[in-house]
């Protein structure tokens, strides 16, 4: 038998994706609940949103307007953006739905989460069983303690009977999967229950339930990235896909570390941290540069490339601009007889030459018979007058040079700037 239970934590793009993660949660719909009008539209509940301290404002709307239709206003209940989650509770307990429920926002503010200001962006729970309701008082009790521990305020969340709920548009439902750039609100507190499951909960292997392992970070010195990830940890689909699409594949020299808000300390920053993933390029645990959202490679790349090689440099020029070394340019004069190891992307740090396929081509270029496989592709290049085959690197996407057909003994020869790699010796086993 599949269960019901509808939960209000903010706007509901993030709220949904996150119970979608959960096995054992058949369906997850954004919607409109709690209100006391028919037929909500996602107009009609901002319209009817009453903002904290509107005062004066409110007072120039009310100008021309009846007793009786002032009245009828403030008589209106406006809904919530809301989540409908369908569930299988011999798979996922209703206590670990719950839990995770407050654990994903701030329970503590009114008539709104983080930046989103409205009522309709109120916390509330609408359980439909007894059963729901009974774990939705006793796990608020015990959060209330852990709140105030770490000071927050009084629990104001709306908790009753689910009445009716609206499903909301089609352009709202999986709205983060139809924006793949943009970024998920961080509205929880940082606290969470202990991880020790009652008899009633089941052990979930999924990323939504893995206890957060994340300590305190500290810079370092010299240059770090910092991915600022939700405070629960696999509660954001825009952090998973960065990790999947960056971080996973990212082996660069600057050392990349992530971690929720909660856990910084020490840093400079002048970007708030309320949307996750945040990107920060940090320099002795000083902002230099910080981006709110997903990011994908190429962008994320480019700003590395910033941030490391300088917008001004020839390195950059040559990564982001197809442009060219200099031939014998000094970095080549330090790479052309170095000994045994591998040339990695300046950038991803990715292998991308081994020392065994160098040969001197006295070109004034790095010249090698082959790349590392599945590490470089190619593309035509029509630039200058000419045709030529460019090469460029897989993982980070930047411009490495050109390949040519006459190489030693009918091989390739692999033309490559030196500026956009770095070398690393090969260790002896």
């Amino acid at each position: 038998m599949f269960l019901e239970i509808v939960f209000a934590a903010g706007c509901f793009w993030g709220v949904e994706k996150n119970f979608e993660l959960f096995d054992g949660v058949v369906d997850v719909v954004s919607g409109y609940s709690g209100g006391n009008y028919e037929n909500p539209t996602y107009e009609l509940v901002l319209k009817n949103r009453t903002l904290q301290n509107e005062g004066f404002l409110t007072a120039l709307k009310n100008i021309g307007r009846s007793d009786a239709e002032i009245a009828a206003d403030q008589k209106l209940v406006n809904h919530t953006e809301s989540v409908r989650i369908t569930y299988d509770p011999s798979i996922v307990s209703t206590e670990e739905l719950i839990k995770n429920f407050w654990q994903i926002h701030n329970p503590t503010q009114v008539d709104g989460q983080g930046n989103d200001i409205g009522n309709n962006y109120r916390s509330a729970l609408y359980w439909t069983t007894q059963t729901q309701k009974e774990i939705a008082f006793s796990t608020r009790d015990e959060f209330q303690i852990l709140l105030n521990a770490e000071g927050y305020g009084v629990i104001v969340t709306e908790m009753k009977p689910l009445d009716k709920f609206w499903p909301a548009e089609d352009y709202h439902q999986d709205f983060l999967l139809k924006n793949p750039y943009g970024y998920c609100p961080e509205y929880s507190t940082g606290v969470a229950f202990d991880n020790t499951k009652s008899e009633e909960s089941v052990e979930l292997d999924n990323a939504s339930s893995e206890e957060n392992d994340f300590s305190i970070l500290e810079p370092l010195r010299g240059k770090e990235i910092i991915i600022v990830d939700a405070e629960v940890k696999g509660s954001c689909l825009y952090c998973i896909q960065f990790e999947k699409k960056v971080t996973d594949h990212y082996n660069g020299t600057i050392p990349l570390r992530t971690a929720p808000a909660s856990s910084l300390q020490g840093f400079e920053l002048t970007t708030e941290t309320w949307a996750t993933p945040t990107i920060f390029f940090i320099e002795d645990g000083v902002e230099v540069w910080a981006s709110q959202g997903y990011m994908p490679p190429s962008a994320f790349y480019k700003a590395l490339g910033e941030f490391k090689l300088g917008k001004g440099s020839e390195a950059f020029n040559v990564a982001f601009n197809e442009g060219t070394d200099r031939p014998y340019c000094q970095q080549y004069e330090i790479f052309k007889d170095t000994p045994d190891g591998i040339f990695i992307d300046k950038l991803s740090g990715h292998a991308l030459f081994d020392t065994k396929d160098r040969f001197n081509s006295t070109s004034g270029w790095l010249s090698f018979t082959k790349p590392v496989d599945n590490e470089v592709y190619e593309k035509p290049d029509y630039s200058l007058g000419m045709i030529r085959t460019e090469i460029r690197s897989v993982s980070s996407g930047i411009h490495l040079g050109h390949v040519f057909d006459d190489g030693p003994d009918g091989m390739p020869r692999y033309c490559v700037n030196a500026t956009v790699l770095e070398f690393m010796p090969r260790v002896k086993t």
